[in-house]
């Protein structure tokens, strides 16, 4: 499955992936006011992404959704949710379903079914929520994230392991430092180097990738020295404040290795000064393509 990342990345020439990360409060006004239920909210959340989408497809390789923004909204929100990835994955685009599971044992694997794999019902196999990529804590250990890697050997799919994340605090547990010198998120790294492994791609980077917040430059760096195999899941640019140039260390040598996030910058680009007046979709997709500009323009430059 990386290989196919690397090479939507390739062909679009954007290592950037479109967070499509949908609150209610980010619908435009007049659309909010003719909702008056669950239903109602979820139903215009999925009018809403459905425009994302399709001025995003030819833009951007991949989508990334966070299940958070959808589960919010009960039943109805699970289903706007489930409409998403296929929406994404009609047109082309790989999905990342941004839903942080971990577990052990059975639990993990129905985890594990619910969006990598499948499950049997009668004489038919079904995916519940279909995704070519989910993001998972590895901070449980190995037996919390061997179902998931199994997953993605039987269903060719791949995972992102929390690493280093991009929240201000994270430093308060990922930085503690052991007495040999090694802090926790460079053992949670050798680990997730370790776990991918037996699936590798002919780029070299394996379908066990990383998250890494672009908010944290050094740390990243050092990861990527330390990960030469593991692709990495880039939050933090823009409105958590992440630059290009800082996230350029979590790219090789060839400019490969990550893919970058945003989400409020592009789904809400509608309602910034820069792009007032266009419409959610083009605003969204003048907002990916001024975004692909700069991570390509710091690639160069650096």
């Amino acid at each position: 499955m990386i290989d196919r990342l690397i090479e939507k990345i390739k062909v679009t020439e954007n290592p950037s992936v479109a967070g499509i990360d949908t609150s209610f409060e980010y619908l435009p006004e007049e659309v909010k006011e003719k909702c008056s239920s669950l239903a109602d909210a979820a139903a215009a959340i999925t009018d809403f992404n459905a425009e994302l989408i399709e001025s995003l497809y030819k833009i951007v390789p991949a989508v990334k959704v966070q299940v958070a923004y959808y589960e919010m909204y009960g039943v109805a929100g699970m289903t706007a949710f489930e409409k998403t990835l296929k929406m994404a994955k009609e047109k082309g685009l790989i999905v990342i379903s941004d839903v942080k599971r971990n577990d052990i044992g059975s639990t993990a694997a129905c985890y594990a079914n619910a969006y990598l794999g499948s499950v049997n019902i009668g004489k038919k196999r079904f995916t519940a929520f279909e995704s070519d990529f989910i993001t998972v804590n590895a901070y449980l250990g190995e037996d919390g994230i061997k179902p998931f890697v199994n997953a993605c050997k039987e269903n060719d799919r791949g995972i992102f392991a929390l690493v280093k994340t991009s929240n201000p605090s994270s430093g308060q547990l990922q930085d503690r430092v052991f007495e040999n010198g090694e802090t926790l998120y460079e053992s949670v790294a050798a680990l997730v180097e370790n776990w991918g492994e037996p699936l590798k791609g002919k780029y070299g980077y394996t379908d066990v990738g990383a998250v890494v917040g672009a908010t944290h430059p050094k740390q990243a760096e050092r990861l990527r020295k330390l990960m030469p195999h593991t692709f990495f899941l880039v939050p933090g640019y823009g409105a958590q404040g992440g630059t290009a140039k800082d996230l350029t260390v979590c790219f090789d040598g060839k400019g490969l290795g990550a893919i970058v996030n945003s989400s409020r910058g592009i789904i809400c680009a509608y309602k910034s000064d820069k792009y007032r007046g266009m419409s959610v979709g083009k605003a969204a997709a003048a907002a990916a393509e001024d975004m692909r500009e700069d991570i390509n323009k710091a690639l160069k430059n650096r």
